[in-house]
């Protein structure tokens, strides 16, 4: 049986919101997706709302991944750590409140969701997430396991992929919010992309206004950065896992770029 599993890549403030209002659904079932995933942690643009936690999960997902932002709206807090269905990063500090990965049940039976923070030009408190991730690996046995890496660089997150290649059913990252084009199935039958993207103004660098962006890097005083307006894009990989060997038989983009009306 093919079990398909549709991860859409960081909402991004009120328009990245709005989009996923409008046409989660419409992907979900374009898709024929049995599990939802999104990464919200820029719902506020840093950081994300309860209310707007809601907002995602009463669009159609089924987990909401977060990364560095994960507690920058401090009423997230007791939020983390009362809904097992969002998660923050598993190699965040213990103490830290809210949970890194979970066991959810699905029609193919138990699927495991693990969320991972990359060190490489991040803050560097977390704890090394790759051998965080064998220790979690340790005590999961559910038959299909993905794992979210949040990171800025290409290689860790190639390198997370290679090291769980045949460990996992799929790694996919996050955070640098341009999709990429390297969609893959590993040799040991992971699923595999670097990047999923972002959802959220289309004619933006990265959902934030173009020129508050250009400024800041003419050396312009520093203004608190606003997302851009205009259209809107939902960026999406769709993982189909053969449940029979917990491998990935497909990778395949579902981005949306278009404000068609039937996408909803």
């Amino acid at each position: 049986m093919d079990f398909k599993i549709l991860c859409v890549g960081d909402v991004v403030g009120n328009p990245g919101l709005d989009r996923v209002r409008r046409s989660l659904r419409y992907l979900k079932r374009k898709a024929n997706a049995d599990f939802v995933i999104v990464n919200g942690e820029n719902a506020a643009v840093v950081g994300i709302t309860p209310d707007q936690a809601e907002d995602i999960f009463d669009a159609g997902a089924d987990v909401i991944t977060l990364g560095n932002h994960s507690f920058n709206r401090r009423e997230i807090t007791p939020y983390l750590d009362e809904n097992s269905r969002i998660l923050r990063p598993a190699n965040f500090a213990p103490q830290l409140p809210g949970r890194g990965w979970g066991i959810y049940d699905t029609k193919a039976g138990p699927v495991a969701v693990i969320d991972l923070i990359g060190r490489c030009n991040m803050d560097f408190g977390p704890d090394n997430p790759f051998l965080m991730v064998d220790k979690i690996l340790a005590q999961i046995d559910a038959k299909i396991k993905l794992v979210e890496i949040h990171a800025e660089a290409t290689s860790e997150k190639l390198a997370m992929g290679y090291m769980l290649d045949g460990k996992v059913s799929a790694v996919w990252g996050t955070h640098t919010h341009v999709p990429t084009s390297d969609a893959q199935i590993l040799p040991g039958g992971t699923g595999y992309v670097t990047e999923l993207g972002m959802t959220g103004p289309a004619r933006s660098v990265l959902g934030i206004r173009p020129d508050l962006s250009i400024e800041k890097f003419r050396g312009g005083l520093y203004q608190r950065y606003q997302w851009a307006g205009g259209p809107t894009k939902m960026e999406a990989v769709l993982f189909t896992i053969d449940t029979a060997t917990n491998t990935c038989r497909k990778v395949e983009r579902m981005d949306l770029y278009d404000e068609d009306p039937s996408q909803r």
